[in-house]
């Protein structure tokens, strides 16, 4: 009788466990508590302000507080001629300051790009202004700009100007001596973004450039700049919102003044709310502030097609 040889099947495959989903949820878990408390910091003073901003809230005439609605924001457009006169301020110390910032900025970014002796001491010179602290910086410009130690004594000795002279409380100088003291402090921000994406160029596109012909300028223009488009963008971006919440620097340079020619809106805020208690009405003025950074931003990143083709 034949035996019909027994094919031996082949072990079954183990089944596969199913994954546990802890090990997946384990990062999310690990950074809740910080996300959670960052939230919170974060959250709570936004939604603060957005309700207090309806309200009528002074701490020193507690009878008057209660809800006002939209009686801030009315008063702060129709009845409040220092909020219009602040607001056109700030954009003219935003324009003017930003554009000054990315100028020299960029003309740092390239000249320390170069290869030269002592570079490394030059891009530390350089960038480091932007280590000082607004208030330092605040500091040393006032002593600079002091009427009897400052760089107007020294020129009064030199027989230009005269002994006595403060740039700080002169309406027609002291708006170009803010500017310099921030420009100080600003121009390196600019040099070190610009500087990182130039080191990323590379330098096979000059190379190819020169071959064709191509000039220093139209090398910087078709090669250089396209490729600074996205840093240019996003810095100037970032610039622009912290120019426009500058308070430190313009508060103890000139504490708004003289006559109020030096106030911002967000400055006008600092005094409204902690000098004269009305924090109910700042509230208002900071949420239009925070809409108006909102909107500019949306429609700069727009008609800027940042994140677009080179």
């Amino acid at each position: 009788m034949a035996q019909a040889a027994a094919v031996a099947k082949p072990p079954a495959p183990p089944r596969r466990r199913r994954a546990s989903a802890t090990p997946r949820r384990l990062p999310y878990l690990l950074i809740a508590p910080a996300a959670l408390l960052m939230l919170g910091f974060i959250a709570y003073p936004v939604i603060s302000v957005f309700y207090y901003s309806l309200q009528n809230y002074n701490p020193t005439k507690p009878w008057r507080n209660g809800y006002a609605g939209f009686d801030n924001f009315v008063h702060a457009f129709t009845k409040d001629p220092i909020f219009w006169d602040t607001l056109v301020f700030s954009a003219k110390w935003v324009v003017v300051e930003v554009g000054l910032q990315l100028l020299f900025g960029l003309a740092l970014a390239l000249i320390v790009n170069q290869t030269f002796v002592g570079r490394g001491l030059g891009r530390a010179l350089v960038f480091s202004p932007w280590a000082v602290s607004g208030v330092l910086t605040s500091a040393i410009w006032v002593l600079l700009y002091n009427s009897q130690t400052g760089i107007t004594r020294y020129l009064a000795d030199m027989g230009i100007g005269s002994y006595g002279t403060s740039w700080l409380s002169d309406t027609s100088t002291v708006f170009p001596a803010a500017i310099v003291a921030d420009l100080w402090r600003g121009v390196p921000f600019f040099a070190i973004l610009i500087l990182a994406d130039l080191q990323s160029v590379s330098k096979d596109l000059y190379e190819a450039a020169e071959v064709d012909g191509a000039s220093r300028i139209k090398q910087f223009w078709h090669i250089t700049l396209p490729h600074l488009k996205d840093a240019i963008i996003l810095s100037t971006l970032l610039r622009a919102v912290w120019e426009f919440n500058n308070v430190d620097l313009l508060y103890t340079l000139t504490g708004g003044g003289p006559a109020g020619e030096t106030t911002t809106l967000p400055l006008y805020i600092a005094n409204t709310s902690v000098d004269a208690h009305n924090f109910g009405y700042a509230s208002a003025l900071t949420t239009v502030a925070f809409v108006i950074l909102l909107f500019c931003s949306m429609v700069y990143l727009r008609l800027s097609k940042f994140g677009g083709e080179k």
